[in-house]
């Protein structure tokens, strides 16, 4: 989500718009990259919950004609903290998962603690934009929102600096002097990604197509991972190297990525491979996946949590590989130019500035 945006606000910002960049935390890996004409505006806090006073305040100071809203927990945020600034900011949230999957393995009481302020508040906001229909349906069922307040935007993935870090050697052995063909992963390694059902595919496909794995991201499952993948005596053929702020060097010279969520929004590591020309397996999760592979006709889907599937998809990809240039054009839609003009034409209720027209 955080390099989506970035992809965004330099975007906005090559384009000669003004723009503030207001942070809840002010530290990330990605800010490095930072447009210099962005301005940045740290409220001061650590967390969603402490940020309505500070996000105030700025309103109040600045007055900004429209303000860009990330994730849903900000989006209620912001709502709260316009009410309470006044003014006329025209209020746009971007939602990037589907919050009815995120919800399914909550208890009763806390679907209802995230249902009900996302049906009080989610009304107040001037529009929201989805990263894939999946999400844009969920988003209006959920929160009981007409067809017009709710739009598709694809993500801005696909940048010329993509590309460049694309051709930078790859920084692992595996891939710099390749004796076997690499499958290639990449995420928080959580729940949602489902990396064991992961490993469990490969233990197959290793077995009949001598292989290796990289497993690309660092989270709260790493232990269970690890001793998954011992049990199934896998530590000389799969690498959790952790975060890499240069995954692109790693999907240009791997020769499959694999998707393996239990749920997504609009899963950005897909297009990014497709862009690359890296063949792609992925399960048939909400939301996105089918989307971004026109429902099985770019490259395999499969039921989520099925291990088997998956590793039969991965066998036959690697064995038969797909045109790189039939990849590279499936994912022209996620060029940051054509989401950009999305975004503008959204938050300006209009046609998308000309380039160098300032936000006043």
């Amino acid at each position: 989500m955080e390099r989506m945006l970035l992809n965004l606000v330099n975007e906005f910002a090559a384009r000669g718009l003004r723009i503030d960049l207001v942070l809840i935390r002010s530290q990330s890996k990605h800010l490095g990259s930072l447009h210099p004409g962005v301005t940045r505006v740290p409220l001061g806090s650590s967390h969603t919950g402490t940020s309505l006073l500070p996000l105030v305040r700025y309103l109040r100071a600045v007055r900004p004609a429209r303000m860009l809203v990330a994730k849903d927990r900000a989006g209620r945020l912001a709502v709260r903290a316009r009410r309470l600034a006044g003014g006329e900011t025209r209020l746009v949230l971007r939602l990037g998962t589907n919050l009815s999957e995120a919800l399914n393995n909550r208890n009763a009481l806390q679907r209802w603690a995230r249902l009900a302020p996302i049906r009080r508040l989610y009304p107040k906001l001037d529009h929201i934009i989805a990263v894939s229909q999946g999400v844009a349906d969920d988003t209006r069922t959920l929160a009981r929102l007409p067809p017009d307040r709710v739009s598709v935007v694809r993500n801005p993935v696909i940048t010329p600096e993509l590309m460049r870090l694309a051709a930078q050697p790859p920084p692992h052995d595996w891939l710099l002097e390749k004796s076997l063909p690499v499958v290639l992963a990449a995420g928080r390694l959580t729940r949602q990604k489902d990396f064991a059902t992961l490993l469990r595919a490969f233990h197959h496909v290793q077995e009949q197509v001598p292989s290796r794995l990289i497993i690309l991201g660092e989270g709260e499952g790493r232990a269970a991972l690890e001793q998954l993948m011992s049990s199934l005596q896998l530590e000389a053929l799969v690498d959790m190297p952790g975060f890499t702020p240069n995954p692109f060097a790693f999907m240009a010279a791997a020769d499959l990525f694999v998707l393996s969520s239990r749920w997504e929004g609009s899963p950005n590591v897909l297009s990014e491979a497709l862009a690359l020309g890296t063949p792609v397996v992925s399960t048939d999760c909400p939301s996105g996946p089918s989307e971004i592979l026109e429902r099985g006709k770019i490259a395999p889907l499969v039921a989520v949590g099925d291990a088997g599937a998956l590793a039969a998809a991965m066998l036959k990809t690697l064995r038969n590989p797909p045109p790189k240039a039939r990849l590279r054009a499936a994912a022209r839609d996620y060029e940051v130019g054509r989401s950009a003009d999305g975004y503008l034409s959204i938050l300006y209720d209009q046609e998308p500035p000309p380039p160098c027209a300032p936000v006043t």
